[in-house]
């Protein structure tokens, strides 16, 4: 089936505003390098940063504009055909190889997302009542704690319930904490390891958390699983399920559940959450399941009957304003300590 043939490749990430050389380097601990040089990303702002209008849309090396949900690869340089990796991507220097988008820098508090309800699905504010959102901060921690992003090509389906959590799942790409050294920035797309998953439960639905490195981390090749994370980022996983359990009580909400009881699974429980959200992504693009108010329109995925011509993309982007409106409330520097 050609529709779900990823015609990009990557391996190169994308620095907002610019393009950065982010190729894989030998040697990396999931597998040797890709032997070619990859796609690049690069990403248009429209609008005020700090505003409700903001948009950061996405473009391919040819400089069209492209959907970062359905039209960045979920794989780092594989084929598919009919949805099945092929010989060459099934071996294990590929097996656990994926692109992210990244939302959120680390240390940062704007609520930041892939707008999946918009065209082309560029990265948002967060809006609540009309105002930006942002995550307090809950000593000791400033913001997020790590890189957040998102797989693209993957989809939580809220009409799905999960076998292993017994809920639905969130309508949502599924999320990814980039847990290396470097502070990343907001539409960079990046090559990461998977090395485990997080099940939060929130208000009922299933929010999986994947935990992940940079492979171009200083460190990547020490990480192949999640025990890793515990014997060489001590406190990390801790701090994660903290974060995610405490995050929403400033606002007046209860503490987050998790499934498990809040332990994590490893890479392989990873892989097979990534692989049912992947087909449940295919599903929504070929619109075999019922996608809600998700917006699939995309430029690559040829037979999907979302597609559309990068004539159309263009128009779409084109529409949106790209007026400097006025920022908004800048993110508060209040410290919450919360007693146990």
């Amino acid at each position: 089936m050609r529709a779900l043939l990823p015609l990009l490749r990557t391996g190169w990430g994308l620095r907002a505003g610019s393009l950065v050389a982010a190729r894989l380097p030998r040697g990396v601990s999931a597998g040797a390098a890709p032997g070619r040089a990859m796609a690049l990303f690069r990403t248009e702002e429209r609008g005020q940063p700090r505003s409700p209008g903001y948009r950061l849309f996405f473009k391919n090396e040819a400089g069209h504009y492209i959907s970062p949900f359905h039209d960045i690869p979920l794989k780092v340089d594989s084929i598919e055909e009919n949805g099945i990796p092929t010989k060459r991507a099934r071996n294990d220097e590929y097996e656990n190889l994926f692109n992210m988008v990244v939302e959120v820098p680390r240390w940062t508090n704007a609520k930041m997302e892939i707008a999946t309800k918009e065209p082309l699905n560029p990265i948002k504010p967060d809006i609540k009542d009309g105002k930006l959102r942002y995550v307090a901060n809950i000593f000791p921690h400033k913001g997020y704690i790590w890189n957040y992003g998102a797989l693209p090509q993957t989809w939580e389906d809220p009409r799905r319930k999960d076998k292993s959590t017994d809920c639905c799942g969130d309508d949502d790409p599924i999320d990814v904490c980039e847990i290396g050294s470097k502070v990343l920035s907001r539409g960079e797309v990046i090559c990461v390891k998977i090395l485990g998953i997080l099940a939060l439960i929130d208000q009922g639905e299933t929010d999986w958390k994947l935990i992940a490195i940079n492979v171009n981390d200083p460190e990547a090749s020490k990480f192949h699983d999640i025990d890793d994370v515990k014997r060489y980022k001590p406190g990390y996983l801790e701090a994660t399920l903290n974060w995610f359990r405490f995050y929403k009580v400033p606002d007046g909400k209860p503490e987050n559940q998790f499934a498990f009881n809040g332990e994590f699974r490893n890479k392989a429980f990873a892989l097979e959450v990534i692989k049912s959200t992947h087909e449940c992504w295919k599903a929504l693009l070929m619109k075999k399941c019922d996608g809600g108010a998700i917006n699939c329109t995309n430029v690559q995925v040829c037979d999907s009957p979302f597609h559309c011509t990068q004539e159309e993309a263009r128009s779409l982007v084109e529409s949106v304003s790209s007026s400097l409106n006025k920022e908004t409330n800048e993110e508060e520097q209040v410290w919450h300590f919360l007693g146990k």
